[in-house]
């Protein structure tokens, strides 16, 4: 991903002190100040480029460094759009509200957050995407979250570790093919030795929500009939609805690029939208770019099918761009590969590898809330301190995924962080203390690395 080359030398203490500003900047302005992080993080830049220039740097080698660092997130840009088309076509064609009526039939509501962890882990690693999973079907958990008066915020801890857990264990998944890659490692490989770690922290995390599943009582099951009834009257609930959910999984498995998946869903949701309504040209654009309105007259349906669109995706894209802009002047100014040097020096045994990349992958994270980065950069950066511990390269792969790949969501100006937040109406502090899977993971691979357990040796000659 990043390829940017460091043009100057910092010093530890001045690469520490501005990494230090920056996290300040960004932490208090968000929890202190309630900003979004946009502000913060463009302060940031700007903090950056007054310290290059200060360096005698010339502004167009830091004007290169910020396109250098905003054009490695244009994939994820565009995939953005095409989800943000996807929710609105998938409003338009009743696939949504079909799958928000078909799952008050099929959950059970004493063991809700149990099972909605269960099911969108199941399609996470059917899809090989936490987000898209998100996007569809942890939107229509958060619908039914809503009717059954149940905690959103546990709830959306469950989509989020359901969807990631998926995304972790996928063969379909990016981030699971980028950390199996960096290293070496072969895929079904690097994904068996992550069951060690992640099998338990998802029956740890499956026990906690059937715990925290409340009982619901008759008024709210009433409510559940009465929230039926308003979704069939919106005559979009049909079988044949669910055919761009069916068009997503065999692309998916067909290993058909995420964009054109996304694509093709799309447009046969919309051609799906015309067996029970008749809209125009200019409506469908509209729709694909504003979003799904809906008018039933129902507060609670036309507050949850209301949604989706290609606008509805600039405010987490102008975030990724300016993160991944962020991103790119610390790699232009070497501050990132100064850490990361200083870190290696203090590296002497298998667990402290083990706990100082992991604790490298969740910096990253935190610093510049970009998953890619922290797998990219935290291979690279441990790659050769593990082999000088005698420990396998697939040890490095999934420390990477458990402190990389599932961290991201907990990251409140991350990119993950703030599109869940935007799709499923809840804020990242609030579903942090509830995304069990994710927290559990980095603490069990630490734990492990400490104790010694399910970690593989290079064979000595």
């Amino acid at each position: 991903m990043f390829q940017i080359k460091s043009i100057m030398s910092p010093t530890f203490k001045e690469s520490s002190v501005l990494v230090a500003s920056i996290v300040a900047i960004i932490s208090i302005s968000i929890i202190r100040f309630k900003s979004v992080p946009h502000i913060p993080i463009l302060l940031s830049i700007l903090l950056l480029i007054c310290y290059g220039l200060l360096k005698k740097i010339s502004y167009r080698k830091l004007e290169k460094g910020l396109v250098d660092g905003a054009g490695a997130g244009m994939s994820a840009v565009f995939l953005f759009f095409f989800i943000g088309i996807l929710i609105s076509s998938w409003m338009m064609s009743g696939t949504i509200p079909t799958l928000i009526y078909a799952g008050f039939n099929l959950i059970s509501p004493s063991y809700f957050f149990a099972i909605v962890f269960v099911v969108t882990s199941i399609v996470g690693i059917s899809i090989g995407s936490s987000l898209t999973t998100v996007a569809t079907v942890g939107v229509a958990f958060i619908g039914m979250a809503t009717v059954l008066d149940l905690s959103l915020a546990i709830t959306a801890g469950a989509i989020v570790s359901g969807a990631f857990f998926g995304d972790k264990m996928s063969p379909l998944s990016d981030t699971t093919n980028l950390a199996a890659s960096i290293v070496g490692v072969d895929l079904f490989e690097h994904i068996r030795n992550m069951g060690w770690t992640t099998v338990p922290a998802f029956l740890l995390s499956f026990l906690i929500f059937g715990v925290l599943s409340p009982n619901v009582t008759l008024t709210n099951v009433d409510k559940i009939s009465f929230f039926q009834e308003g979704l069939l009257e919106t005559g979009m609930i049909h079988w044949y609805t669910l055919t761009p959910l069916l068009v997503l999984f065999i692309l998916t498995i067909s290993k058909v690029p995420a964009l054109m998946t996304l694509a093709v869903s799309s447009i046969s949701a919309i051609g799906i939208s015309f067996f029970h309504q008749s809209y125009s040209a200019s409506q469908v654009f509209d729709i694909l770019f504003g979003g799904f309105v809906s008018t039933t007259g129902i507060a609670d349906i036309d507050a949850l099918l209301s949604r989706g669109g290609m606008e509805s995706m600039l405010f987490t894209i102008g975030l990724v761009l300016l993160a991944l802009s962020m991103g790119g002047l610390l790699f232009t100014l070497g501050i990132v590969q100064c850490l990361l040097g200083k870190i290696e020096g203090l590296l002497k045994k298998a667990s402290s590898v083990i706990a100082t990349a992991a604790l490298t992958a969740i910096g990253i994270n935190v610093l510049i809330g970009e998953q890619y980065l922290s797998i990219l950069l935290t291979g690279q950066a441990f790659r050769s301190q593990f082999e000088k511990v005698g420990l396998e390269g697939k040890n490095l792969s999934r420390v990477m995924e458990d402190a990389g790949t599932v961290v991201n969501p907990l990251v409140p100006w991350s990119v993950c962080g703030i599109f869940i937040t935007g799709v499923l109406g809840v804020s990242t502090l609030e579903y942090l203390p509830f995304a069990f899977f994710c927290l559990l993971s980095p603490i069990l691979t630490i734990l492990f690395g400490f104790t010694g357990k399910t970690l593989s040796l290079t064979k000595t000659k």
